[in-house]
């Protein structure tokens, strides 16, 4: 599409943020904040906060099938059928598997939520801190590239996240994970606590706290002027909540970006790649197909964010060649789409427990019990590198279980109103360690409905490494377990592919030296210093925590040094 000078003007802005979900929606905050005109690009349909959560107060008794899927869904979605969070209720939130078809070199399940606010209406809401243990990891331990920043540079970054998204949690005190801005913390139940109780006794160094979640459980004044409520511990996250109980772009970021006049907000915009200007040696805009109409346009601005999720940004950048960049934006050491990594869930586990039979619990928490991370910590001392998290939970069995069983009388009753046994479940997050050989790149044949090369995932788990950091955990979860007094203890491994984790990551990673990395300490490519990489993709090494936190941080950091840039006129 030819585009002359007049129409040229109306489609320029001061910023372009691709994507709407967790990092972009918080780039789009940042940008118009500063007072930026700013377009966000959106490739899937408009969804706004409350009314577009079609099943946010439906009665499972009111779904056509109670929440189940038909068998007609499921058979012809074997990829994203997969993820836990994929229901009745919650399917119009998530990518079909022929929406988007890619290549899968080595098994991986991409799980995609193309829509205004992305990920940020169906993800976990778990939220750690990194620490230096994260940021000088490779360096100490010898893999990937040194990061180019230490939790120093980040913590600021941290907070100020922290104090709009709104966080529940303690001031644990453990010098492994960092403490935070925290909203009250949600309680552990008398099993936990006594799990708790029993790892204290037992080890030195581990530490079982209730985990960090994106979940107002007393809203301040930033959060009730965001128009958020209080959460009512429903655990109908993943349908949209109404009461903006949770953080999502829709119910937080997107609203307020908009409320300063400065947000353009586009769906249905595939973007192609990003324009390189070879006379100014930077990007002048993005090339956009309407995925209603195919329609092809373009759209300038000083500078670019790419928040697409990691294996969008890394396919974006991958397809914006030109002359000077042949392999792909910013590409000139040819590790673009390179060192993808993951976390391990592969491992998990649960047991019984006899007693606590007079107690029970109030509301449907959002998050469970963690352990940060306990191997490898000071130096390396396990025959696999790095560590992982461990996440646990204890409730009783419900009627749920009984309820469908063609029983009658005092009997159905009995089951509808007693509850059952104490059991636990207990799993593993656990650190994949980056390598070249897991990647990104286009195919060469092949295009999806909008023109723009399938991706092609081959990435895979190390059998050395990542089993027997999955071994560990299955010994050490068991005796903790044993230790606690609990009985008939299983653990098993999942088998899960890569991918179904959720947490894909790197790709575009940050690092000192142009030579090995692809964006500098502020997120700018280096090579191209009015693009920014801010949401997974930028990431050198995965760490062992949940990483949205971690996003949104890098992105504000990253968003007041282009503005700071902007305004000196280096960019």
């Amino acid at each position: 599409m030819y585009l002359n000078g007049v129409a040229s003007k109306k489609i320029t802005y001061d910023a372009i943020v691709i994507g709407s979900g967790i990092s972009g929606g918080y780039a789009a905050k940042e940008l118009c904040e500063a007072g930026l005109k700013t377009l966000v690009l959106e490739r899937g349909r408009d969804v706004k906060h409350i009314q577009d959560y079609p099943t946010a107060m439906t009665d499972p008794w009111d779904l056509p099938h109670h929440g189940k899927l038909p068998q007609e869904v499921i058979d012809e979605n074997p990829i994203v059928k997969r993820c836990y969070a994929f229901d009745e209720a919650t399917q119009h939130f998530f990518v079909r598997d022929k929406e988007h078809p890619y290549i899968q070199e080595k098994p991986f399940d991409w799980i995609r939520g193309y829509q205004v606010g992305g990920k940020s209406l169906l993800w976990a809401r778990q939220t750690q801190r990194w620490s230096d243990y994260e940021f000088e990891a490779p360096a100490r331990d010898g893999f990937a590239v040194d990061w180019p920043i230490r939790y120093a540079d980040l913590a600021p970054w941290y907070s100020k996240v922290e104090k709009f998204v709104g966080i529940s949690g303690n001031k644990d005190g453990i010098k492994s994970l960092p403490d935070g801005e925290f909203l009250p913390a949600w309680e552990l139940n008398c099993l936990e606590k006594h799990i708790q109780k029993s790892v204290k006794e037992n080890y030195a160094n581990r530490h079982v706290i209730i985990g960090r979640c994106a979940h107002l459980t007393k809203p301040n004044p930033i959060h009730l002027a965001q128009g958020r409520g209080q959460c009512q511990a429903r655990h109908l996250c993943y349908r949209g909540c109404p009461f903006g109980g949770y953080f999502s772009s829709n119910s937080a970021t997107l609203p307020w970006a908009a409320k300063t006049g400065n947000l353009t907000l586009r769906p249905h915009s595939v973007v192609h790649s990003i324009i390189y200007d070879e006379q100014k040696g930077k990007a002048k805009g993005v090339r956009v197909v309407d995925s209603e109409t195919k329609e092809v346009m373009e759209f300038y601005a000083k500078i670019i964010f790419v928040n697409a999720a990691t294996l969008n940004t890394n396919l974006i950048l991958l397809n914006s060649t030109s002359n000077r960049f042949q392999q792909g934006l910013g590409n000139d050491n040819g590790l673009l789409g390179k060192y993808v990594a993951f976390h391990n869930y592969r491992g998990s586990g649960g047991a019984t427990f006899e007693g606590f039979e007079d107690q029970y619990y109030l509301g449907r928490r959002p998050t469970t019990a963690f352990m940060p991370s306990f191997r490898n910590l000071e130096k390396q001392e396990m025959d696999f590198q790095r560590g992982y998290m461990v996440a646990f939970s204890a409730s009783r069995a419900g009627w749920q279980q009984d309820i469908n069983q063609p029983t009658f009388g005092e009997d159905y009753k009995a089951k509808a109103t007693n509850v059952g046994p104490w059991g636990v479940f207990i799993m593993m997050q656990g650190e994949t360690v980056p390598r070249e050989e897991n990647h990104l790149r286009l195919s060469t044949d092949k295009k999806d409905a909008w023109g723009v090369p399938q991706l092609i995932t081959s990435i895979g788990y190390d059998a050395e490494n990542d089993e027997k950091m999955m071994k560990d955990f299955h010994q050490q979860a068991t005796e903790m377990l044993e230790k606690a007094g609990c009985k008939n203890i299983y653990m098993s491994d999942s088998k899960q592919a890569p991918g179904l984790d959720i947490h894909e990551m790197g790709g575009v990673r940050m690092g000192k030296d142009p030579k090995t990395s692809l964006l500098n300490k502020f997120n700018q490519l280096h090579t191209c210093k009015n693009v920014f990489v801010t949401d997974g993709a930028c990431m050198t090494s995965v760490g062992n925590q949940n990483p949205s936190l971690t996003f949104m941080a890098l992105t504000a950091r990253a968003v007041n040094h282009a503005v700071a840039e902007m305004k000196k006129g280096s960019l």
